[in-house]
């Protein structure tokens, strides 16, 4: 710029030729009448560097479908570029040219509609044998959504379950008290809707799991019965159950962003998206498709009574006491008290006597002790799979 208006300068003094100063300038004699020609026009701002754009796009999206973008937004503004597409009272010609995402996020980041996040560093995902994931109702998962207060100071404890498959949310209802005595009600309303998963997999906390034998707690061993695995992730590795927390951050958006003014009032958040989470919102890692599109109730239905586990002849069989303790060779053997009233059996493996519920080791038997012996690896001690099958057999005690 200092260049510039020196060989204006000079060139306005008449003691130089243009052909002479474009020498003295290092530029043709092209770029030098066309600095003077500027200077001419608009002064020192002439001089200015100007746009090199483009005044016509020729292949640029037309206007009509921007404002279809934009009102696709408006209709969805939580949602981002690759989940919108036209309202159905858009004309053909729109959804004919509708653009692609990155043109979609384009034109929603001009208008100032993108919020800018610091990327998040990816934790690796953990390995681990759980329920294979083939289809509809293999695993679902459950957990609370960390509590929060409404407008009016009431706790409110959203318990949520999803179909790990097609994400289909099949339950978000707060409950009065995160226990066995609130949740149980809710899957059974599941399980008659929806019939039984093969798995559910859950965190280690209650009322999933206990620090009991085998982990299980009343809940647990309920779903056991009912030939459900009760997985568990690892303690602080949210990640194996990945898609049941991505789903918790797109519902406290949406929901609870501000809180509702009540419990009542927050129920109907949750209800209001779950309906469009499951028919409406399109799903990335579905192909754009929403969940219900993809989700088939289970075949297995929920039974009219639960029966206990059924076991091999070869097993030795006792009901757990009150106080969790069983009896064994005349000695008194406490196992689980969350266990209380439900059919163990003895089985010589591998590891010697192992006390176990289903399919489910709780420990071995140690010659003079009064409590079980942690396994190394708390796994199903059968095939899964054959004994879901076995249970159409109920063992009824002699």
């Amino acid at each position: 710029m200092q260049e510039r208006v020196e060989m204006v300068h000079w060139h306005r003094s008449g003691r130089y030729s243009v052909a002479e100063l474009a020498v003295a300038f290092g530029v043709s004699r092209k770029t030098a009448y066309k600095w003077l020609g500027r200077s001419a026009q608009g002064g020192v701002e002439g001089l200015q560097e100007r746009s090199r754009a483009p005044q016509r796009h020729p292949n640029a999206t037309p206007e009509p479908v921007v404002a279809a973008v934009l009102r696709a937004k408006a209709r969805h503004p939580r949602w981002g570029p690759a989940k919108l597409q036209p309202v159905p009272q858009e004309p053909p010609e729109v959804k004919e040219r509708w653009p692609a995402v990155s043109t979609r996020g384009a034109i929603l980041d001009r208008h100032g509609l993108v919020a800018r996040r610091r990327p998040r560093r990816r934790v690796a995902p953990w390995s681990q044998p759980f329920q294979q994931c083939r289809g509809p109702n293999d695993v679902w998962s459950a957990d609370f959504k960390g509590w929060f207060r409404t407008q009016d100071g009431s706790r409110c404890d959203p318990l949520t379950v999803s179909d790990a498959f097609s994400r289909m949310l099949l339950c978000c209802q707060a409950v009065a008290r995160p226990d066995a005595a609130h949740v149980r009600p809710v899957f059974e309303r599941l399980f008659r809707e929806y019939g039984l998963p093969l798995a559910i997999r859950t965190d280690n906390g209650p009322p999933f799991a206990s620090v009991g034998a085998g982990g299980l707690s009343p809940l647990s061993a309920w779903w056991i019965k009912l030939g459900i695995l009760p997985e568990r992730i690892r303690p602080g590795h949210p990640e194996q159950n990945g898609r049941h927390e991505r789903l918790h951050g797109t519902l406290k958006q949406e929901t609870a962003r501000p809180p509702a003014a009540n419990a009542r009032a927050q129920q109907r958040r949750f209800d209001a998206f779950r309906a469009d989470y499951n028919t409406e919102r399109p799903h990335q890692a579905l192909g754009q498709v929403p969940p219900a599109t993809l989700y088939v109730p289970s075949s297995r239905s929920y039974p009219g009574r639960v029966e206990g586990p059924s076991y091999p002849e070869t097993a030795a069989v006792r009901r757990v006491r009150h106080n969790g303790e069983i009896k064994w060779h005349g000695e008194l053997l406490f196992v689980s008290s969350a266990l209380a009233g439900e059919l163990v059996a003895v089985s010589e493996t591998e590891h010697g006597w192992v006390v176990h519920f289903g399919p489910i080791a709780l420990g071995a038997l140690r010659p003079k002790m009064t409590r079980l012996d942690p396994l190394p690896l708390l796994m199903p001690m059968v095939d899964w799979q054959y004994w879901q099958h076995q249970q159409s057999v109920t063992y009824v005690p002699g």
